[in-house]
């Protein structure tokens, strides 16, 4: 007798083989590790901005939302984070992953450049620094 005729005699044993081979398989399935997909580390550029003597308040009127509607209309950009504090603020900006980081900090560099004051900007991207800025608050009024 063999395993098709013994099978066929008996189907819940079967049955029941089956679905313990189905059951293992994707517990199999599920702890195999993934080796295929690469590590996908999207393009970044940070701005941090420091107004001396400004409350939260202040920063997040007169600096950060005048940077983010700056840079609001970038091509690529998926994520726009801001954070303000007294004195301080940082904006978070995440590109698509086909977009060049360099392309991408020269885009912000120029849509926040040409402006000079008391207010410090400090463009990053990740892996270092891009270059200093200046921005005039008082524009934002």
């Amino acid at each position: 007798m063999n395993i098709s005729e013994f099978c066929i005699r008996r189907p819940v044993f079967a049955t029941v083989l089956s679905l313990m081979l189905v059951i293992f398989g994707l517990i199999a399935l599920e702890r195999l590790p993934l080796r295929e997909y690469p590590d996908i580390n999207r393009p970044v550029v940070s701005i941090s901005t420091i107004y001396r003597g400004a409350s939260a308040n202040v920063v997040e009127n007169k600096v950060t939302q005048v940077i983010e509607d700056r840079i609001a209309g970038i091509e690529g950009v998926l994520k726009l984070e801001s954070d303000s504090e007294d004195e301080r603020s940082n904006i978070r900006i995440e590109f698509d992953v086909e977009r060049d980081i360099d392309a991408a900090a020269n885009d912000v560099r120029d849509r926040i450049s040409g402006r000079t004051t008391d207010c410090q900007v400090g463009l990053h991207r990740r892996g270092g620094a891009v270059s200093q800025l200046q921005l005039r608050p008082d524009d934002a009024a």
